[in-house]
């Protein structure tokens, strides 16, 4: 597996490949997990950058793993406004001593589970693992991503509750895909997190407080957009495709005060500030001799497995992320 070793030859393997129906969309998360490499210290990169285009092909595993697996769907999102805010942030211990089980499940588990998948890596790395060190830093970069969308904490999450169906696209894939080249998405050196478990209910707060410009910026901007200018036809592989206009899109990025790209770019920041945080309170192990990891056959029939039942699902429903 060659690693993608240019912004230019990024675009080309993301743009070549299907957007997901949730998350941020393939381009965004794989971009993020792409671009979180290069926070890295030198005593990581040694082995993150030559498996860089792991991490950018394998950042949207989650996302297919809903179309196999019921149980991960509530890994990606977590309905703050269902609770009183007194009562978070919690551990799922505490949690589950307050709610059931199958409540916490039905409104989200997203910060427990990243936190989950996070201990996880740090054990992946003590023990030297290089297969696991890769599958959970995809995976982990893709939920610690998922918790920087506003969306995704909030019970409306796709405008389902304000005649604003699409919007969650809107937001995590449209404005993504077709505004980042203006986007300014370097973020310096990782930083160690003091307590990981804060930073991701930080993460949440900050996400959740967002979701009511997110809604309310749209609503607004619908009524107000000449109507025969908000869509237009663009030049997606080799294919002319009918969406949102380009102005639209930066009409509803310029109302939210660049909010997408203050969000892509908190995410970059948290999943190389995961990373790293895992790979210190591991005891920051020498991974010079991890690189020549290899993936096995079973591992290569599951990835085809998952693409297959991906692209069977999407011809059947929407792929609501809720599902």
């Amino acid at each position: 597996m060659k690693p993608v070793h240019t912004i230019g030859g990024l675009c080309v393997l993301l743009l070549a490949l299907p957007l997901h129906l949730a998350g941020w969309g393939f381009f965004a998360h794989s971009y993020i997990n792409h671009q979180a490499v290069f926070s890295l210290p030198p005593e990581m990169l040694v082995f993150y950058k030559p498996y860089q285009s792991f991490l950018t092909e394998h950042a949207a595993d989650a996302d297919r793993r809903k179309f196999v697996l019921r149980s991960e769907a509530p890994k990606h999102y977590f309905d703050a406004d269902a609770y009183d805010p007194a009562a978070w942030p919690c551990s799922w211990q505490q949690a589950t001593l307050r709610w059931p089980p199958e409540t916490l499940r039905r409104q989200g588990i997203l910060p427990w589970n990243a936190l989950q998948v996070y201990n996880q890596l740090v054990s992946a790395f003590r023990q030297h693992d290089g297969q696991r060190i890769l599958k959970l830093s995809a995976d982990l970069g893709h939920y610690i991503a998922d918790a920087c969308v506003p969306l995704h904490t909030c019970s409306n999450y796709d405008g389902q509750f304000t005649g604003q169906h699409g919007i969650h696209a809107l937001w995590e894939t449209d404005i993504p895909e077709r505004l980042y080249p203006r986007f300014q998405l370097w973020v310096g050196k990782a930083e160690y997190l003091p307590h990981p478990a804060a930073t991701i209910w930080q993460i949440i707060q900050e996400s959740a407080r967002a979701a009511d410009t997110v809604l309310a910026a749209e609503q607004y901007l619908r009524s107000h957009f000449p109507r025969k200018q908000k869509y237009a036809y663009y030049l997606r592989n080799h294919t002319w495709v009918h969406s949102y206009s380009t102005a639209y899109l930066e009409a509803y990025e310029s109302l939210m005060h660049d909010m997408v790209e203050r969000r892509m770019r908190r995410a970059i920041e948290a999943v190389s500030a995961f990373w790293y945080t895992a790979w210190v309170n591991a005891g920051q192990p020498d991974l010079r001799n991890l690189t020549e990891v290899r993936f096995s056959h079973a591992d290569s029939l599951e990835w085809q497995a998952l693409q297959h039942f991906q692209w069977n699902a999407r011809k059947e429903r929407t792929g609501s992320f809720k599902e």
